[in-house]
């Protein structure tokens, strides 16, 4: 079953045990592409582009934030190393010191560890994959809560369009109706204004056809509902497919602004304005809507 999501949404996972603490939490807003941004400490900074291409995977549109934070209560193995050179450096001037200030002090250890510097203290190497293991585990259940939400507004999201298409094809119903009569009483209106201009004068009944059927194809709408019908359709099939469906309809609902607008112009009828202005007002809707949906 097809799965629509919003754009926007917000995720969190949380674990602390015995050995670490890790939270990981994503939120996103609307944005014509997909835009990732991480927020990790500068120690595991290498880690950004792995959570970026996972995320990639599962969102496609979208300004995505994702800050995690990582710590180990593991202890470390460290080692302390001797800077063999600086500490003769130390040595020297200690003693030329002492020579200059013609001093009768020895150099003891006490004076030459005062320079900390002289002490390296090194750390093991990360296990990088062991800790991409345990931070990918967290980010796969954060960016599951993540699309869960974003899925629930979605099921929302295409509940409302669907609700607004109905609206959109109750009045063209209306036009449907309508728009057969255009003919007719555009007929009746040129007959009666020939009678008032004409006099006694006889009509030129096929003339005054030949008029009325030039008209009637200009008032004909009936390509333009097969379309915006049609429009309606594809907008219902779109809502059945899998993801990614956001720029589909926002070209579609582009189309049936432009099939409305038809609609209005050749139908110069006021009735049918009103049709047209209503169904205007309910396909702007729509596509303030599908702003939202991946």
């Amino acid at each position: 079953m097809s799965t629509i999501k919003s754009m926007t949404g917000y995720g969190r996972y949380e674990s602390v045990d015995a050995e670490k603490k890790i939270v990981i939490d994503l939120r996103s807003v609307n944005h014509r592409y997909c835009d990732i941004n991480v927020k990790i400490s500068r120690m595991y900074g290498y880690l950004e582009d792995k959570i970026k291409d996972y995320v990639g995977k599962r969102v496609h549109r979208g300004k995505i934030d994702v800050s995690v934070y990582f710590e180990s209560y593991v202890c470390q193995n460290k080692a302390v190393s001797l800077d063999k050179g600086l500490l003769k450096n130390y040595y020297e001037v200690l003693s030329e010191i002492q020579t200059e200030c013609n001093l009768d002090s020895k150099i003891g250890l006490s004076d030459l560890t005062r320079f900390s510097d002289i002490f390296i203290t090194r750390q093991e190497e990360q296990d990088q994959d062991a800790i991409w293991a345990v931070i990918a585990e967290a980010l796969e259940k954060a960016v599951d809560d993540f699309e869960a939400m974003r899925e629930r507004e979605g099921a929302r999201m295409a509940a409302d369009l669907r609700e607004k298409a109905q609206n959109v094809l109750a009045e063209l119903a209306k036009v449907e109706e309508m728009a057969p009569k255009l003919s007719e009483e555009y007929a009746a209106r040129l007959r009666e204004r020939m009678k008032e201009f004409l006099a006694d004068t006889p009509v030129d009944e096929p003339r005054f056809m030949t008029e009325v059927a030039l008209m009637a194809d200009k008032l004909c709408v009936n390509e333009e509902i097969v379309r915006l019908k049609s429009h309606f359709e594809e907008l219902e099939n779109i809502l059945g497919e899998a993801e990614g469906i956001g720029r589909k309809l926002d070209f579609l609902v582009q189309e049936m602004n432009r099939e409305v607008n038809t609609i209005g112009s050749k139908a110069n009828d006021l009735n049918i304005a009103k049709c047209v202005v209503n169904m205007k007002a309910e396909i702007e809707k729509l596509r303030e809507q599908i702003q939202n949906i991946e």
